[in-house]
Order: C-alpha cells, then structure tokens, then sequence
C-alpha cells in the first residue's frame, strides 16, 4: 500500500490538525490530516456514528481538530450540530471552493475517501470562516417546516395513486390521506404556536407579512432557514446561499450563453420563492415595475422569474435587516 504524505501548507504548523467529511445519507467518511498526513475511518451518519467519531478523535488526541465539511443540504446539519455542540470549531463551505482546490491539485480520481482528504488539505490551506448552527428555537422551528414538507409531499403522492387506484387499495388510500391531512393540520398549528411563543420570530413574522407577494408558507421557511439575517453581510449573499443569484458563462466570442439561475444549493428552498415571485409580479408595486421594465426589453418570461425572484429577496433582506415593514415608496 502506498502511504500517503503532502506537503504542510506555509501558513500551517505541525500542531495543526484538520478533519475533512464527506458526507452522505447514510455514512460519512473522514480524513484526519496532521503533520502532512491522513488517516481515514468510515461512520454511520447517525447519532451512534458520531459518538464513534468522537470517540475515535479523542483516541487520536484530536480533540481540536478544525473540521470541515461541504454544504451538502440536510444530510450534514445533525453531524455539524453535534460537532459544534462538542467543542469543534467547524467550517462548511460551498463545494465550488472544494471542487476548484482540487483542479489545483490536478486531481482527477473521485472517491468518498479521497474527497474527505481533499476537504481536510483545503482546511488546512485556507482555514474557512468558522460556522455556528442557528438558535435552538429556530432549529425547532426548522424541523418542524421540513416535516410539514414532507407532509405535503407524501398526500400529494397519495392522492395521485388515488387517481387510479380502485378497490381496496383506494380505501386503504383514502384512510392514509385523512391520517396524513390531520398530522398536517396538527403540524401546522404547532409551527404557528411555536412562532407565537418566541418574540421575536413573531416579531419578524409581522415584518414579512407586509410584504406582498409573501405568503404563510414562505414565511415559515424564512424564519427556519435563515432569519438571522446577520449572517449575510449583504442581500446579493442571501440570493446566492438561496442559489437564486444569475449564472452566466462567456468566454472571448465562442461561448456566450445567456445568463441562467444557479442550480447549487438546497433545491426546496429555492422552489419555495417561485410562486411567491409570480404573485408579486401581480400584486407587488416594486416588482409590477420591475417585471414590466424587462418586458418592455424584451427578456424571457422565466429571465423575469428568476429576476422577480431576487427582487423578492432583496426586499425580503431589507425588511428583516432594517425592522421596518415594506413600503413601495421606499427608496
């Protein structure tokens, strides 16, 4: 077997540790780089899977270890949570950052063990911003807008087996969707009560509701996805951790493709601001101007979606970060 050795960065002292994860559904492979070399190990991504880890850092005296995972959707927050919570200092980080560090590396072979060893050297080059998770209630808060999502989405597959299903099997249809209806009231009223007993995502609540365009469900995801809206130190930073930002590619004069939405990132959070955007271009005087400026140029209706999209979140941006309720005539 070869033994595996790279060079220490100039910036990195031997008492530097870092620890690369790469993360999937059901496991999480590691890499623990010290010293200018790796040592790998494999783990259930589940509580017991990262009790494991722990254990095994501290067998490795790397209690301190900087960790470092990409920004994969859901599947890393329990693992990051728990790290955070144990005293790491832990970093996520777009994987663009991570896939363009490996082009300088000229790495070519992709597997889950050579990934985790590649986010632990590019910690340890470039000692990402660390991340903590958000508030407790918003975690709360958080879970349980995902489970209302989850909700929906199984009737919505129920009721389109009820379209051709007969017999038995539409009664036992039936039963499900009244059983999946009634968790999904009963979801809904402790999002409501949850948001009542916190002040102030109450509070913001109110602030989103004078937003036209803005509806219960958006409202819902904003407070549980990123209403600590100091973490974006702008609104151009919020459209893109929504991957809503324009995505163009132009190269001298043989490659001029016309600007498209970014498709990275956690889809159902960009999903949940496109028919808010269509209402919008209704009903809200800001983006009834903007939608009819582009028209007038000449853009594609769907430009003009996603355009209406990031219009929505730069007031959305304002509204939270200023604790004013929108005004049109704002400048």
């Amino acid at each position: 077997m070869v033994s595996l050795h790279y060079e220490v960065s100039a910036n990195m002292t031997t008492e530097d540790i870092t620890l690369g994860i790469d993360i999937s559904k059901k496991k999480f492979d590691v890499a623990l780089f010290r010293s200018g070399k790796l040592k790998h190990k494999s783990f259930h991504n589940d509580k017991h899977g990262f009790e494991y880890l722990a254990k095994w850092l501290a067998d490795h005296q790397a209690t301190k270890a900087h960790v470092c995972m990409e920004s994969s959707g859901v599947y890393g927050e329990d693992l990051a949570e728990f790290l955070y919570d144990s005293g790491f200092q832990v970093s996520i980080v777009n994987p663009a950052r991570v896939k363009g560090y490996a082009q300088s590396e000229l790495k070519r072979s992709k597997t889950d063990k050579q990934d985790a060893g590649l986010i632990a050297r590019f910690c340890a080059a470039h000692r990402p911003e660390p991340w903590q998770p958000q508030a407790k209630e918003i975690r709360q808060l958080r879970d349980l807008v995902r489970r209302l999502e989850a909700l929906n989405d199984m009737r919505q597959q129920e009721l389109n087996r009820l379209e051709a299903a007969v017999g038995i099997v539409e009664e036992q249809l039936n039963r499900h969707i009244s059983y999946l209806e009634k968790e999904i009231k009963e979801t809904k009223a402790l999002i409501n009560q949850h948001i009542d007993n916190h002040p102030t995502l109450k509070n913001k609540k109110q602030l989103l509701e004078s937003i036209p365009g803005i509806g219960e469900v958006t409202i819902n995801v904003i407070l549980s996805e990123f209403s600590d809206i100091s973490q974006f130190r702008n609104a151009k930073a919020l459209a893109a951790f929504i991957c809503v930002a324009p995505r163009v590619r132009q190269s001298g004069t043989s490659l001029r493709e016309r600007g498209m939405m970014s498709k990275m990132g956690r889809r159902a959070l960009r999903k949940a601001f496109f028919m808010p955007a269509l209402v919008a271009m209704r009903y809200n005087p800001s983006i009834i101007e903007l939608n009819q400026r582009l028209t007038e140029a000449g853009k594609p209706k769907m430009a003009i979606v996603g355009a209406s999209m990031r219009k929505l979140i730069h007031i959305i941006y304002g509204v939270l970060k200023n604790e004013v309720p929108y005004d049109a005539n704002y400048a």
